[in-house]
């Protein structure tokens, strides 16, 4: 299962780390960006308090907190795509780096990464303003490529208008709202998941 989102910090993250706490699954991260004050997989291992069985390497970690393109080439890397493939373990939980139009190389967005591995997607997006306009964007990109998308899971404070529009105007499934938590751990995570989703809309995965 793919975690993107409609934006950077929109807090896919979290939602990974609360999904593979969920789910027993475990956690991949195929491009890292940025590494000050810590990596992405770095926040889920001390979110999760897993360890290296569930919270897998990246592949490809870049210093500079950039688009993987440009993180790349300020490096000198040239990203080989066939590295990113997902490890063959189920359940998985993939994240992705920044939004769907965000260029892994010059040739190739993540959206067409997502595309090739053939995975169900769940796509983050905030509640408050501005959310109606990216996430209705991010759905019709993915809606034109025929892929499958599992839901649209909020993140932030309640604002049941603009999930009920986005449900209603694109067709899909609201997985739910986590709601900013004031500590980041294994008991807030996995109370949130029981409080706020239900386990069966993600029995894709299992």
């Amino acid at each position: 299962m793919i975690i993107t989102g409609t934006d950077t910090d929109i807090g896919k993250s979290v939602v990974a780390s609360m999904l593979t706490l969920a789910l027993g699954a475990k956690y991949f991260k195929p491009i890292q960006c940025g590494t000050d004050p810590e990596t992405d997989v770095d926040a889920v291992r001390r979110m999760t308090k897993l360890g290296p069985d569930r919270i897998l390497p990246s592949p490809v970690v870049l210093k500079a907190p950039l688009s993987p393109h440009r993180a790349a080439e300020l490096e000198g890397v040239d990203i080989d795509l066939g590295q990113l493939t997902p490890p063959n373990e189920s359940p998985l939980i993939i994240e992705g780096a920044g939004g769907l139009m965000v260029p892994v190389n010059r040739q190739t967005l993540f959206i067409d990464v997502f595309k090739s591995w053939n995975q169900p997607i769940i796509l983050v997006t905030r509640t408050g303003l501005g959310t109606l306009n990216h996430t209705l964007l991010s759905l019709e990109a993915l809606r034109a490529r025929d892929m499958d998308v599992l839901g649209v899971l909020f993140v932030g404070d309640e604002n049941a208008d603009n999930m009920r529009t986005i449900g209603e105007i694109s067709g899909q499934k609201v997985l739910g709202r986590l709601p900013l938590l004031a500590k980041l751990d294994v008991k807030n995570l996995k109370q949130a998941f029981d409080r706020n989703f239900n386990a069966q809309d993600f029995e894709i995965i299992k």
